[in-house]
């Protein structure tokens, strides 16, 4: 018992410690728990960015298993559901990699809804944290669907390309990670030994073209360490 409490103990000094090292948090307003290596962020930031910045943070330290994100954001400025989605719609239409025609975007209370449909993931997720970044913002639901342009592509030719990109990535320990594909859906699993590997493995197997679905059910299992 006393081993394990020792363990949340330095797990939440780290924590602290990588919340203090980026520059995109505001350590003095967040505060850190730990229950068995499940990591509790409570407090209040002036953005939803920051607020995810928080949590991004916590997921990096070694021997956290889980990461649950209550810190509230509110905003010192006063901005209308109008002004937020004006301030999306144009920087949808900045980027060259948004189809803005495609997205619709609606919000409530600052809590942004994205619905319509993208040809590539990294779309979904380039659509997703720009809507994030905007001032005013407290929260992103991104219904966008993936549905590739490429088609017709083997379920085994698709696997074969994920695991030989798995093969490749240096922060991926692919013999631990098993990947089975049913016409253009992926399912990883396995055992990983952190978050970070995690995140990878999944975001290997989006960059398949043909893929519309990834079912990331691979554990993590960190190796404990013992933190100064």
């Amino acid at each position: 018992m006393a081993t394990s409490v020792q363990t949340d103990v330095a797990i939440q000094r780290a924590v602290l410690q990588e919340l203090q090292w980026d520059p995109e948090v505001e350590p003095t307003d967040i505060g850190v728990e730990v229950d068995d290596g499940v990591v509790t962020l409570t407090g209040t930031v002036e953005s939803y960015w920051k607020k995810l910045a928080a949590e991004r943070a916590a997921v990096r330290v070694d021997g956290v298993r889980a990461v649950a994100n209550d810190v509230v954001v509110k905003s010192p400025d006063l901005r209308t559901d109008t002004d937020i989605a004006k301030d999306i719609a144009d920087a949808f239409q900045a980027n060259m990699l948004i189809p803005e025609d495609r997205i619709k975007v609606t919000l409530r209370n600052g809590w942004v809804i994205l619905e319509g449909t993208v040809d590539w993931k990294f779309v979904r997720d380039q659509a997703e944290t720009i809507a994030q970044k905007v001032k005013g913002v407290v929260g992103v639901t991104n219904l966008l669907t993936v549905k590739p342009r490429q088609e017709n592509l083997l379920a085994e030719d698709i696997k074969k390309g994920i695991e030989n990109a798995l093969i490749r990535s240096a922060e991926v320990d692919a013999s631990r990670i098993k990947v089975s594909v049913k016409e253009d859906r992926v399912t990883l699993s396995g055992t990983v030994r952190s978050w970070a590997e995690k995140y990878e493995a999944e975001q290997a197997a989006w960059r398949s073209p043909g893929v519309t679905e990834v079912i990331n059910k691979i554990e993590v299992r960190p190796i404990k360490a013992e933190y100064a």
